[in-house]
């Protein structure tokens, strides 16, 4: 833990994710940047911001998504991964291998926040006290943001607090739904949505679950 969590910069090798998600480590992860045009990096002091390549692909493509959306600016990056990856010493038990990544469900308003504000500001709950519903917090608007992500091909699944994915059921139109299967509910994701990725093509020291759609 200490060992992972020590290092400051990724290793100079190709992009390779090493073990599975919850026990392994990643050699060649790079820096999300801690600012762009539709995002910004959280709780920067934490350094771990580095991730797969495809990681930060997928940011700057579904926070370019967000952007479009009524009220949001784009997107609040949580954790992605430490800079070698690898077990860290508090927060997660995944998010080792650079595919795992926190998407704040807080609508950002500005992406021009300071590290201190990125350090005092939190997320927004859309869970109710009770645990049976989303809360007004909850909008159209991470409906689709959580659908795009979902129909996103690199996408394996996303962990979302249960009642989200019941109000996205219950919201369902006709057509193909096959995507919501991707959409997988699970306690302590109120605040923020988890994304994980598939390995990468051609990735053989990666290993992969068994995918949540065909």
């Amino acid at each position: 833990y200490q060992l992972f969590g020590a290092e400051q910069a990724g290793s100079a090798n190709r992009a390779d994710p090493i073990g599975s998600y919850a026990k392994g480590c990643a050699a060649g992860m790079v820096e999300l940047p801690e600012t762009g045009p539709t995002w910004q990096a959280m709780r920067l002091s934490r350094n771990r911001n580095w991730g797969h390549p495809d990681a930060i692909a997928f940011v700057k493509r579904l926070s370019a998504y967000a952007a479009t959306q009524p009220g949001w600016e784009g997107l609040y990056i949580g954790d992605i991964g430490q800079p070698r990856g690898g077990p860290m010493l508090s927060g997660h038990a995944s998010h080792q291998i650079g595919l795992d990544i926190d998407i704040w469900l807080l609508p950002p308003r500005s992406l021009t926040l300071s590290r201190a504000e990125r350090e005092a500001i939190s997320s927004v709950s859309v869970r109710s006290a009770d645990q049976r519903s989303v809360t007004s917090a909850w909008t159209p608007q991470h409906a689709a943001i959580l659908e795009a992500a979902a129909r996103d091909p690199a996408v394996d699944r996303i962990f979302i607090t249960p009642p989200a994915k019941i109000a996205m059921c219950n919201a369902r139109g006709r057509g193909d739904d096959k995507w919501l299967q991707k959409i997988r509910p699970l306690y302590g994701h109120d605040s923020h949505f988890h994304v994980r990725l598939k390995c990468p093509e051609g990735s053989k020291h990666c290993a992969t679950q068994s995918p949540s759609v065909a």
